[in-house]
């Protein structure tokens, strides 16, 4: 699974927490209803938005939920699932998006894709999910040549983008596609009023995406030589993260002007659990849970000083250790002062996993409910740390007040 809204449980009321496992799992079990079992691997949190708005929008009446059976996702759980005209939706973005990232692994060559026969078998996955999509979404109304389109678009932009290219123009073809999913959800929840702020809203969480996915790859792609929009365009983290900011504030006037029935669940996950995936790229906060928070600025030290003083340190300048950074004058001397010790290498990023590996790790993970229960877990292709979507937490949950 992937996707920038990846929500924490603790910050979820019981009762969203339920919703939102319901369109997870609406999502999972379209993909397999209409597109056979393999095509489950390209379940994804940012997908199930999709399906969140249509319901969030619609008049409720009955046939919204079923009963699905025992998963190991769910711990061999029955539960309520989202079904429908916005889960199939969100499938076929799903499918579509998926084969645009299984496109463009092959292009640079990734893991074993680099051998010919592995990424010939993998166009041809892809092109299937294509065609699946396509099928899908000509059924709902919905063309996915405008995802198609943006999709073959990107690989020519970043080919002429440059220092001096401003990095809106490189997350454009992305802000289209999710812009025209996002509109279409109107349509499907007979609300042809929400179609506009609803395409203002999906064209900057779009942006978003992008924005959050090249921060995050930025020191993994400098080391294996992968483009990055942030360096081939020459913009700075502080520049990326005015561009976020805006565009999370963009977001929430757009859901303002929309009208939904019940727009609880999509309100937290965009207005509030999105600033949290914002902050976590940029290393501004981390989920308190986990006993550990970050500064902006201060690289996760507790005892980092602000504006250069002395005052959040827990010894000021009377320090009996010395200064606070390691091998500065008068402070602790750092491991490079030890000599040439081969043990004090610093540690290296794991490299990305090749597509068809991730998929034996992301099978394993699904066998085993680390994805849903674990406390922590490494993503089946970034390697990143993830957080199991469901696991036990002592934390209070509450219910969103905020009037914004």
């Amino acid at each position: 699974m992937f996707g920038i809204v990846r929500p924490c449980s603790h910050r979820l009321s019981e009762g969203l927490k339920t919703e939102w496992m319901a369109h997870l799992c609406g999502l999972c079990l379209a993909l397999r209803s209409d597109h056979g079992q393999f095509s489950r691997i390209v379940t994804n949190y940012d997908g199930l938005i999709v399906s969140v708005l249509t319901e969030a929008q619609a008049e409720r009446a009955t046939g919204w939920r079923r009963v699905a059976g025992p998963c190991p996702l769910r711990g061999m759980r029955t539960a309520p699932v989202a079904k429908g005209e916005g889960a199939r939706l969100a499938a076929a973005v799903s499918l579509v998006l998926a084969s645009a990232k299984v496109r463009d692994h092959v292009a640079d060559g990734d893991g074993v894709l680099k051998r010919r026969p592995v990424a010939l078998a993998a166009r041809r996955i892809a092109g299937g999910w294509d065609r699946a999509g396509a099928r899908t979404g000509a059924e709902l109304g919905f063309d996915t040549a405008v995802l198609l389109d943006a999709v073959d678009r990107q690989s020519g932009i970043e080919a002429l983008a440059g220092p001096g290219t401003s990095l809106l123009t490189v997350t454009e073809p992305t802000e289209t596609a999710t812009a025209a999913a996002f509109a279409h959800t109107a349509v499907l929840a007979g609300r042809p009023d929400n179609m506009a702020p609803l395409a203002e809203a999906g064209r900057l969480f779009g942006r978003l995406a992008h924005l959050l996915d090249a921060v995050e790859d930025q020191s993994a792609d400098a080391a294996s030589g992968a483009w990055n929009p942030l360096t081939a365009t020459g913009t700075s983290l502080a520049e990326a993260r005015r561009l976020a900011d805006d565009a999370l504030h963009g977001i929430r006037l757009a859901l303002r002007d929309a009208r939904f029935v019940d727009d609880k669940l999509a309100h937290v996950l965009l207005a509030h659990e999105l600033r949290t995936s914002v902050d976590r790229a940029f290393g501004t906060s981390s989920c308190s849970h986990q006993g550990r928070a970050s500064v902006q600025g201060d690289g996760g030290n507790p005892y980092a000083g602000q504006g250069g003083g002395n005052a959040n340190r827990p010894y000021g300048a009377n320090n009996p250790y010395g200064g606070g950074n390691p091998g500065a004058p008068g402070g602790p001397r750092g491991p490079r002062d030890l000599g040439p010790n081969p043990f004090h290498e610093p540690p290296r990023r794991p490299e990305r996993r090749g597509f068809w590996a991730g998929c034996a790790v992301a099978i394993g993970l699904c066998c085993t409910c680390k994805l849903c229960c674990a406390k922590e877990y490494e993503g089946p292709w970034s390697r990143k740390k993830r957080e199991g979507c469901c696991r036990d937490c002592d934390c209070d949950c509450c219910d969103c007040a905020c009037d914004c």
